[in-house]
């Protein structure tokens, strides 16, 4: 189990999540970067390996891993983008 994945939810009335979780794709996307999509709305078994892997049982998503490495949340996703070190945050340089 390598690589970038991307827990996010499907399904989500909120509009923040949402948001945080169409930003975080546009810009994997736009860079090419190869990711898993993790969809936590359709397995509740892969919510509960989001939350693990963070280290948080109360972890909404979006949540980013590389392989069993957790990367951080949409903050921690959002200050890399600004400070240009999004390569070294997703662990892929």
């Amino acid at each position: 189990m390598s690589g970038l994945k991307l827990y996010m939810a499907s399904v989500t009335g909120n509009v923040e999540i949402k948001k945080k979780q169409q930003k975080i794709l546009m810009t994997l996307e736009g860079k090419k970067f190869p990711f898993e999509q993790i969809d936590i709305t359709s397995d509740s078994a892969k919510k509960d390996e989001m939350r693990e892997i963070a280290g948080d049982p109360k972890a909404l998503p979006p949540q980013l891993a590389n392989g069993k490495d957790y990367l951080g949340d949409f903050a921690a996703f959002d200050e890399a983008v600004e400070n240009e070190t999004l390569e070294e945050f997703l662990k892929l340089k």
